[in-house]
């Protein structure tokens, strides 16, 4: 067999111990010295790094041990046939590789270091006495080695290191590179950060891209006089970005598709390797197949089991989502009301601004408690996935974030109908807002990594006893262990940082959506602030933040359907607006101006449910290589299962014929 060319080896995870301060008498049964011998009997790369704290060990895998880990793994890979089938070693031509040259993908091989790591056991007939700084403590037989030592302590985290290489390429060609506007490196994201990153990019770069539409002719709306016509203008900006909204979507679950052709992604990826360990700290329900185990394989009783878990599971989330609307509607729906008539009839600026302050501060404290209990309610429901818990999530606490975002602003819109002081409101949430976030964004990861830093020089300091003398950071390793994780505002049980990328982004289209009329700008600060956004966001990946997790994701999840409810209510607002709007200009009746409005938002709801009958989600390209991969694997499936029927009557004629012979 031609075996495939060996790939580069790097250094992609590092392990943190500290540094020792008592020297144990037997070496050989010394924590940090079987740890390394253990890391290299699976086949792992081990470089040990002296830190000005802890001690360091990058690992690295060759290609044999990566394809040996994902055997045991039993992970699917696509074939030259268009399959995707259990990845085998020994057959590691048949399977296709990525568009990089790699066999594995960044997630594939993530999991398989975790596979490697973590699967260590102690194999031998009696425990391990390990010593660590004074202390002794057994390594029993078949105990996992890597638990064992984080839960006394010895390993203080394990996390992916940045492959510098790849790194610098993509600052150079991505993160600085401002000229691109919103062209990115699609494919060497994917191949650096995982799918899920590399879906959000894709879809913060084309709707950028299409938002240069919408601002220019928000621009042309705003600055230009069209005299007798100006009464239609606003109801055809309103149409017309009602119908590219609509149209965006569509042609982004086209682009989605075309990307996970590209990519080798099925459509389906069920548990990620990784979460199936994690079950049982979801709640303690069990799953239908453990409760068949537990009552016999009887087939009314399976019916049963998989029935009862089904309803159970609506019944669970039916009342989580319960819970977390009635909270918003008598707890937060009153505070919110509450600040907006008090900013409303509040003359003095001071008194607006210390009120704001006021506000700001309660409704950060109110909303972290809240997504703190939405993650709580999560884990009794009865999610088979890690997507699937995500988005339950993201469902609940962007319900919390729309009433805050939006709650003031419709206050002033639709009950005092001041549209000057509405389009103030929007002006301060879309440019203060907005640019203050991207400071805090970016600037924050920075303060974590100065503070982590300054703290670990001034311990070393106290040991040395003295406060003179400079304490550099040479290693690169340690300074990535002390860069903060990408982890969400809510926390990091479900969801990574790119939660709060997409809320801010949710929350803009939102803004921009559902009071376009009001202030039609506000399309082209959108726009402007995109373009920073991408290459923000890129740069705070590459160089303030630890490299992330990679995660499963076949879409960007719960937010596509969050996109498509705030284009439903845009259409619901935006209508309302021009409803009063011009009978507050006097303009003309509202009775036939209303009717008018009317049929426009019934036609432009049709326009929404109807248009994606007649633009596929799926390009015709894409969907005639997933035809052509069916068949070929029927093809060859049918020809397999044709041998072996043939040769198994073959070999049955054998056996009568012998059995003739022999009487």
């Amino acid at each position: 067999m031609n075996r495939i060319e060996e790939e580069q080896t790097a250094f992609e995870i590092g392990v943190v111990v500290p540094k020792r301060n008592v020297e144990e008498e037997n070496e050989d049964c010394n924590c940090l010295e079987v740890l390394v011998d253990e890391f290299t009997k699976v086949g792992l790369i081990v470089e040990r790094v002296q830190g000005v704290a802890d001690e360091f060990i990058k690992l690295a895998a060759p290609l044999e041990t990566l394809g040996r880990a994902a055997a045991e793994l039993k992970l699917k890979k696509r074939t030259h046939i268009g399959m995707d089938l259990q990845f085998e070693w020994e057959e590691v031509d048949a399977f296709v590789k990525q568009h990089d040259g790699s066999l594995f993908s960044w997630f594939e091989r993530f999991h398989c270091y975790n596979h490697l790591i973590y699967g260590i056991v102690n194999k031998s007939k009696s425990a391990v006495t390990l010593t660590y700084d004074g202390k002794e403590f057994c390594w029993e037989v078949g105990e996992n080695l890597v638990p064992k030592l984080e839960s006394v302590h010895f390993i203080k985290q394990v996390f992916p290191l940045h492959d510098e290489m790849k790194r610098k390429k993509l600052l150079k060609n991505w993160a600085l590179n401002w000229w691109d506007i919103t062209d990115q490196p699609i494919d060497e994201i994917y191949s650096y950060f995982g799918a899920k990153i590399a879906i959000y990019f894709a879809f913060l770069g084309m709707y950028t891209r299409w938002m240069f539409f919408p601002a220019a002719f928000a621009i042309t709306v705003q600055l230009i006089d069209f005299g007798s016509l100006q009464l239609l203008v606003l109801p055809i900006f309103f149409i017309g970005i009602i119908l590219w909204a609509v149209m965006f979507s569509q042609f982004w679950k086209r682009k989605n598709s075309a990307l996970l052709a590209r990519w080798q992604i099925s459509y389906s990826v069920g548990v990620e390797p990784g979460y199936k360990l994690l079950g049982m700290e979801w709640g303690s329900l069990q799953s239908p197949v453990k409760a068949l185990r537990k009552w016999g394989t009887d087939k009314t009783n399976e019916k049963e089991v998989y029935q009862r878990s089904e309803w159970f599971g609506h019944l669970l989330r039916f009342r989580n989502d319960a819970i977390v609307i009635m909270s918003i509607i008598f707890l937060q729906l009153p505070f919110e009301l509450a600040y907006a008539h008090l900013y409303e009839v509040i003359a003095s600026d001071v008194m607006k601004f210390g009120l704001t302050a006021v506000y700001l501060f309660a409704i950060q404290r109110f909303t972290r408690i809240g997504g703190k209990i939405s993650v709580k309610l999560i884990k009794y429901e009865n999610n088979e996935t890690a997507e699937k818990r995500a988005d339950s999530l993201v469902y609940k606490v962007f319900g919390l974030y729309f009433m805050q975002t939006y709650i003031g602003v419709f206050y002033h819109a639709l009950l005092h109908r001041n549209f000057l002081t509405l389009r103030q409101v929007l002006i301060q949430r879309l440019l203060i807002s907005e640019v203050l976030e991207n400071l805090l964004e970016n600037s924050l990861p920075y303060l974590k990594y100065s503070y982590k830093k300054y703290r670990v020089r001034k311990k070393k300091r106290r040991e040395k006893g003295s406060s003179t003398g400079k304490i550099q950071f040479s290693s690169r390793v340690e300074k990535e262990y002390l860069k903060p994780s990408y982890t969400a505002s809510i926390g990091e049980e479900l969801e990574d940082g790119l939660f709060d990328d997409c809320l801010e982004l949710a929350l803009q289209f939102g803004m921009i959506m559902m009071f376009a009329c009001a202030f039609p700008l506000a399309f082209a600060f959108a726009t402007l602030n995109n373009i920073t956004e991408i290459r923000t966001d890129a740069l705070k990946l590459l160089a303030m933040l630890k490299r992330p997790v990679p995660r499963a994701a076949t879409t960007i999840g719960a937010w596509l359907n969050i996109f498509q409810f705030l284009i439903v209510m845009s259409i619901c607002t935006n209508c309302a607006f021009l409803a009063w709007f011009y009978d507050h200009e006097g303009k003309w009746s509202i009775e036939p101006g209303l009717a008018i409005i009317l049929v426009i938002e019934h036609i432009l709801l049709l326009i929404k449910f109807g248009f994606s009958r007649f633009v596929p989600e799926e390009p015709a390209w894409v969907r005639a290589n997933r035809v052509k991969n069916a068949t070929q694997a029927q093809d060859v499936c049918s020809k397999q299962l044709l041998r072996t029927i043939s040769g198994g009557r073959k070999m049955f004629g054998k056996v009568k014929e012998s059995e003739k012979n022999d009487l």
